[in-house]
């Protein structure tokens, strides 16, 4: 995995250092990313690497309760403060070592795959499907660029997701920029 000190001197140096909240490819992406979503409400969600919580005050809206982590401390703070929904849950932690007991019937796996080393994507692949609902979506949302720090590209880790019968995609939607597929048990 990329390493922790990374993301804290990020959020050291910038309290949105991706200007997730600012950004017009951001929201559009978050807006694609809910709009993606094959079912109105979930009852039980989980989405690690959550930031500042810009999605995941998104996600509140459709989910009965959420469970949101990220690795760095001042993020979460601000989550926090800005979702302030007694239905989300938000805890410091990383995948796959702090996978939350599932199950889940929705995982959002957005800008993050490409910060885990290629086992630990195995293993988030792995805590994913057992956690998985058995009528569960998995949304995969991954910038498709190398970048200095990433371990693969978006296309790799959203291939390797994909390996295996026992997922199957029910949405793909590819841009330039972006990949974004909703994946369920096959």
């Amino acid at each position: 995995m990329t390493a922790p000190d990374y993301f804290e001197q990020l959020y050291a140096d910038s309290a949105d250092p991706w200007q997730l909240a600012e950004r017009h490819y951001e929201q559009r992406k978050y807006d694609l990313t809910l709009a993606a979503l094959p079912r109105l409400r979930y009852a039980r969600a989980f989405e690690p690497g959550c930031s500042i919580g810009v999605l995941t005050r998104q996600l509140a809206t459709r989910c009965d309760e959420l469970v949101a982590t990220d690795p760095v401390e001042s993020p979460l703070a601000r989550a926090r403060a800005t979702v302030g929904a007694d239905h989300v849950t938000f805890a410091r932690g990383r995948v796959p070592d702090d996978w939350p007991d599932g199950p889940f019937d929705l995982i959002v796996l957005s800008e993050l795959l490409y910060y885990l080393s290629a086992a630990e994507r195995l293993e988030v692949r792995a805590a994913a499907v057992e956690s998985l609902a058995p009528d569960g979506h998995l949304v995969l949302v991954h910038w498709r660029h190398p970048f200095e720090v990433a371990t693969c590209t978006g296309d790799v880790a959203h291939a390797e997701m994909r390996v295996g019968d026992d997922l199957v995609a029910v949405v793909e939607h590819v841009e330039t920029d972006f990949r974004l597929e909703v994946l369920a048990h096959a």
